[in-house]
């Protein structure tokens, strides 16, 4: 992905401070108290432009969502989204999510959602998928008892990558879908990118994924 630079960017995150979370390590354990009541929190990592995470916030006014998005000249397009809709249940955090736990406090979290994240497909760099054991124990800290992934892709090779990391770290795989377009799989939410990629033909895919409340047998 190319990323304009947009010299403004930063200034604006910073204007409206109550949107985007400059220091959200600062409310680690507390995000209720920010979203001001006890509603469920979802997350998602890597919001990128926001259509996912905004729309889900209009369609579910009694959960509380998070965009973590680390490109600045990205995140701003989500902002201007915010502004527009003016959702009380949105907030973003324009920072890096390599380790959530520096934001989130244990079992604070009810949902995860990856959407069309980096393949990184040479093994080399293996490590920072998404769902490599090392997020996947981050995610498992933050989430509650029981918290699930919904992952979304259109690489066949992550997805597949995906299925195997999380059935070896002792997860559950509920759902899966090879095709999620033409499944009958209800209420979906396309991204930016996910729009894109099915015009072209791309088949997508989807899992979701729950850790479980008791150890594997």
């Amino acid at each position: 992905m190319r990323l304009r630079h947009k010299p403004y960017a930063m200034d604006r995150t910073k204007e409206y401070s109550q949107f985007v979370i400059g220091n959200p390590e600062e409310h680690n354990g507390k995000w209720k108290e920010l979203f001001g009541n006890d509603n469920p929190i979802h997350i998602e990592v890597g919001t990128g432009r926001g259509r996912f995470m905004y729309e889900m916030a209009k369609a579910n006014p009694n959960v509380n969502y998070i965009g973590i998005e680390k490109f600045t000249s990205v995140v701003v397009d989500a902002l201007d989204k915010l502004i527009e809709y003016a959702l009380p249940n949105l907030k973003l955090i324009n920072k890096d999510a390599e380790d959530l736990t520096v934001f989130f406090g244990e079992n604070e979290i009810d949902r995860v959602y990856l959407n069309f994240s980096d393949p990184w497909p040479k093994n080399r760099h293996e490590k920072r998928r998404l769902t490599y054991k090392t997020f996947l124990r981050n995610y498992e800290t933050v989430l509650v008892k029981g918290g699930e992934i919904h992952f979304k892709t259109d690489n066949q090779a992550l997805f597949e990558y995906s299925l195997t990391s999380m059935a070896e770290y002792g997860m559950l795989l509920p759902y899966i879908s090879l095709d999620l377009h033409n499944s009958d799989f209800e209420g979906n939410i396309m991204t930016e990118y996910e729009e894109k990629f099915s015009s072209k033909g791309n088949r997508i895919y989807r899992v979701e994924a729950k850790y479980r409340t008791e150890p594997a047998q």
